[in-house]
């Protein structure tokens, strides 16, 4: 993976990483990414779940989609997410902030073509949402597949960056007598409710242990 100016850290080099071990964490306890690009000058952002294999994204939709053929056509391509922690109540309104992990990673995208590996692409983006579902649900048929457009996503470079820990404020600050901390924020699946017209009404244990990581 190449590193340029596009991710080099500037602001808080201190919170940043370039090692791929903290990138694959960030991006595989998410399912929400937001991919930037430009089209006619238009720049747009378009939030998708995706999944990842090695240095590639895989993101899908339908074959009508406008995200989806610029995309295709190699455009350049900033892929973000972002998970965040919990809210920095600091003494002074200025030193609030939130902890955080995030990842900027940029590429191109091509289509896949391929009916085998766009198949394994959408098993992948099934797998990377919830694990163990597509063993067990209908495959896509030849029809659904030519309504869907699959692309990897190369990542050519990208960087993480992490908040972690409590406010920090100016010393002269500390003796305010206002309430400082942490507020924890977290995802947590609530209880599933089933479909009306369930034929079986067991809860699958891919569901009954869904947690991201």
């Amino acid at each position: 993976m190449n590193l340029t100016e596009r991710t080099k850290l500037r602001r808080l080099p201190a919170r940043g990483s370039h090692e791929l071990e903290s990138i694959y964490g960030i991006l595989d306890a998410a399912f929400l990414a937001h991919v930037g690009f430009c089209a006619n000058g238009q720049p747009f952002v378009i939030p998708t779940n995706f999944g990842r294999e090695d240095d590639t994204l895989f993101i899908h939709g339908s074959a009508a989609s406008r995200m989806l053929r610029e995309l295709s056509t190699g455009v350049p391509a900033c892929v973000t997410v972002t998970h965040v922690d919990g809210l920095v109540l600091a003494r002074s309104a200025f030193h609030h902030s939130m902890n955080y992990r995030s990842v900027v990673a940029f590429g191109t995208a091509k289509k896949i073509e391929d009916d085998e590996r766009k198949m394994h692409a959408l098993r992948v983006i099934s797998d990377h949402l919830i694990r163990g579902r597509w063993d067990e649900v209908r495959e896509p048929n030849e029809k659904e597949m030519k309504q869907t457009s699959v692309l990897e996503f190369a990542i050519e470079e990208a960087s993480a960056k992490v908040r972690v820990g409590g406010p920090i404020d100016d010393e002269e600050d500390y003796a305010l007598p206002v309430w400082a901390g942490v507020l924890p924020l977290r995802m947590q699946a609530g209880e599933p409710v089933g479909d009306v017209r369930l034929v079986k009404e067991d809860l699958p244990e891919y569901v009954i242990q869904y947690q991201r990581k």
